[in-house]
């Protein structure tokens, strides 16, 4: 896989598909405000690299699901905004994707210049199923630029024009971001330094089948947290009350169990939990054990001696992969679990790895040092896939 590095970009156009799909919110003012610049701040070093080498950086980036429409809550503005910021210098925003605007924004261009596309996905042809038509955009996002750099890791799981098709149309390479995520997470797959855990929350069973297929055939020990955990729970015939349950994953759950008990790995699930009376911070709450939930009350945090227990079983691990809360962490009452495990990973000696998403706004929301994690991902989705073991789009484009 070649990287940055190994083209040559001085006076040429390169077009950088990163990864800027963050949160936003109403500023009151008309205007929509970013409420986590981390994955902008992600993209800095391949821009900046590509800058003082003399490049003209073309940025395509997506955010939200606007499907095909140009809807202006969901545009750039406020990305091309901030990154002008830290970067310090001017970020040109393109009024379209590939049309009469990027073009003539891209024509005017310096060495050493930065424009953004207007987000990718106003274009129902960067997503589509139908391979010629994305095929299309591809060509005219290649038509821009004279290199392409993937950039993106939190969308090479996806087969879209400006992740993986346009890859086969111009010479290409791995940016910094992309190119950390993937020795982070072979490095995990192929030679973890063991014993080697992985802690898995989230509200779904179903969404991490794949995952915990794939990760039981090379982890030691597996903890289970979050809506996902009240599966295992009823599996092993617990009453859940009226937590989170996927009814119709508990036999496939069954023999998750026992495949973990044939293996060897040390499955570990919460002791106890924090239920409340709804799906609310003001809601009453309190600590039960699994063996105590009642009916009308839904589980929505670990409770402090599953805690306990995943920070133990965690104290002498090698390598740390998590993935998905340990409960509700938005809300005050059910953030202690994810807390807790977030800070027993910081102590790990060895290798520890946030796997994106949820996990990694978590660590911010909650004010846990970042610098505390040898690795956070900036893709929740895609670095569950490469735990998987699935082929990403966007990264075997990349490996010629």
């Amino acid at each position: 896989m070649k990287t940055i590095d190994d083209l040559d970009v001085a006076g040429r156009r390169v077009l950088v598909r990163a990864d800027f799909n963050v949160p936003l919110e109403d500023a009151g003012d008309g205007s929509r405000r970013i409420t986590d610049d981390g994955r902008i701040r992600a993209a800095l070093p391949t821009i900046t690299s590509l800058r003082e080498r003399g490049a003209r950086v073309i940025l395509a980036a997506h955010l939200g699901r606007p499907k095909g429409e140009a809807k202006p809550e969901l545009s750039l503005a406020p990305v091309a905004q901030r990154l002008a910021e830290l970067l310090g210098t001017p970020v040109a925003l393109a009024g379209d994707v590939t049309g009469p605007s990027a073009r003539a924004i891209v024509a005017d261009m310096a060495d050493g210049d930065v424009v953004l596309l207007e987000n990718v996905r106003y274009d129902k042809r960067e997503d589509s199923k139908d391979d010629a038509q994305r095929a299309e955009l591809a060509a005219e996002f290649a038509s821009l630029a004279d290199l392409f750099v993937s950039d993106g890791f939190g969308v090479v799981h996806r087969k879209q024009a400006s992740v993986s098709d346009v890859a086969t149309l111009l010479p290409h390479a791995a940016g910094r971001l992309v190119l950390a995520e993937v020795q982070v997470f072979q490095k995990v797959l192929r030679d973890p330094d063991r014993p080697y855990a992985v802690v898995l929350g989230g509200s779904k069973v179903s969404d991490k089948l794949g995952v915990i297929t794939n990760l039981l055939q090379s982890v030691d020990r597996l903890l289970i947290g979050g809506g996902m955990c009240f599966t295992f729970l009823a599996a092993l015939g617990k009453n859940v009350g009226s937590s989170l349950l996927e009814a119709d994953q508990v036999e496939t759950v069954k023999g998750l169990i026992a495949d973990a008990e044939k293996r060897g790995v040390d499955l570990v699930l919460p002791v106890d939990v924090v239920v409340a009376t709804a799906f609310s911070a003001d809601a009453e709450h309190k600590v039960v054990t699994v063996d105590d939930i009642e009916d009308g009350w839904m589980g929505l945090d670990i409770g402090p001696n599953s805690r306990a227990l995943f920070a133990d079983t965690l104290a002498d691990c090698r390598t740390v992969v998590w993935n998905g809360p340990m409960g509700v962490f938005e809300m005050a009452p059910y953030a202690e679990g994810t807390r807790a495990v977030a800070e027993a990973i910081t102590r790990v000696d060895g290798l520890t790895v946030v796997g994106g998403g949820d996990s990694a706004a978590a660590v911010r929301l909650l004010g846990i040092p970042e610098d505390g994690f040898s690795h956070i991902s900036t893709g929740g989705g895609a670095s569950l896939e490469f735990l998987e073991g699935r082929t990403l789009p966007g990264i075997a484009v990349l490996e010629d």
